[in-house]
């Protein structure tokens, strides 16, 4: 995707509380399938439901990126068909939505910390010193303990922002799990969650929100999505993985660190992993739809277009989207989970669009990850 139309989305999200995708159009007596949730995946969502309208012309697909808590409460409302998150829902969460919520992986990304600091275009940073400068213990740029991971940096005596989410995010949620993990002091005083109560910082709604804090604000420092940085020239730090390496964010990165068991429901994170080559601070971001999906007010046909976008969205096609605009697709193991829990959707209690056991089994090799031309931050 061009960075002048990911732009655009940002620029239509910050003065828009209700993002929906860009052809949004009246239905024409089709089927309007309405979704609403992360900002993580908006560049990927507005792409792939574009495309898979193209396919469907009687189609008309909706998406509101109001932030994950945002999502999760629409699901629950059942004021949309799907809901989105980059956080699985707890057991609390599961039950408050007081029927069976199946979660669907749509892709895989990192989160990174970028910043405007000008005359340094490279950063080493640790999980602990990122938990000091959010908890206010570090607020200098030229600290001791952020230049002797930097010996060959300029910094400068300057003061750290922080920006962090002021909506309930999944990414704060995947950002507050992964220093949980490698700082005992944030887990005790911060804990982790979609929500947080910050201890220094300024805040913006959304991912958007963040970046264009983080672009306008000199010495300014926060966690989004690789896809916004990228686009707008900022910076991002290598981060320092479970393994002791300093990682750039990138396919190859994100995907390495999705190489671990994986449960049948898809429920996990993939944050400060074991491996060597994995970037610590990816994610998986799910829809959530309801298991049973007559509601009293949904149509069989509407529940069957909503079950082929899920399909369109997991297939080789879906994930080549991914792939090009900085989201790593599913692994092999990931698409064949997501087949069996598709498989599961019914209406009125009735399988909707079984995948035969040898569609879930075979998993198409057109998507060769390492493959793809790698275009993210530092290997540039």
């Amino acid at each position: 995707m061009k960075k002048a139309t990911l732009c655009f989305l940002i620029l239509t999200f910050l003065f828009s509380c209700n993002n929906k995708s860009d052809t949004d159009k009246e239905s024409s007596g089709g089927i309007t399938i309405s979704g609403a949730g992360a900002t993580f995946p908006y560049p990927y969502y507005n792409i792939v439901f574009r495309d898979y309208m193209r396919l469907n012309s009687d189609v008309v697909v909706n998406y509101g990126a109001i932030g994950s808590g945002g999502g999760i409460r629409s699901l629950r409302d059942r004021s949309v068909d799907f809901g989105a998150s980059d956080a699985f829902l707890t057991e609390k969460e599961l039950a408050s939505m007081n029927a069976p919520v199946i979660h669907i992986p749509t892709c895989m990304g990192g989160i990174v910390m970028a910043y405007t600091l000008s005359g340094v275009d490279s950063l080493r940073l640790t999980g602990p010193l990122i938990s000091a400068i959010y908890l206010g213990k570090i607020t200098r740029w030229n600290d001791y303990r952020i230049v002797a991971i930097n010996p060959n940096v300029k910094l400068p005596d300057l003061e750290i922002t922080p920006v962090y989410r002021s909506d309930g995010s999944g990414t704060t949620f995947n950002f507050s799990d992964y220093l949980c993990d490698v700082s005992p002091e944030w887990e005790k005083i911060m804990g982790k969650g979609k929500a947080l109560k910050w201890n220094a910082g300024i805040a913006a709604k959304g991912n958007p929100g963040v970046a264009g804090l983080i672009q306008q604000t000199e010495g300014a420092i926060g966690y989004i999505g690789s896809e916004y940085s990228l686009t707008l020239g900022l910076p991002a730090a290598q981060l320092k993985n479970k393994a002791g390496n300093f990682v750039s964010v990138s396919l190859a990165s994100i995907s390495a660190a999705a190489k671990i068991p994986l449960p049948d429901d898809m429920r996990t994170t993939i944050t400060n992993v074991d491996s060597p080559e994995a970037y610590p601070m990816s994610l998986f971001t799910w829809l959530l739809v309801y298991e049973e999906l007559n509601d009293g007010k949904r149509t069989l046909a509407e529940a069957k277009e909503l079950v082929n976008l899920l399909k369109y969205i997991i297939s080789p096609e879906g994930q080549q989207v991914a792939a090009k605009i900085n989201y790593a697709p599913l692994s092999e193991e990931a698409v064949k989970k997501t087949r069996k829990l598709i498989g599961k959707l019914t209406y009125d209690g009735e399988i909707l669009s079984p995948y035969t056991e040898e569609e879930t089994d075979q998993v198409s090799s057109d998507i060769d990850t390492l493959s793809i031309k790698d275009t993210l931050h530092n290997e540039r």
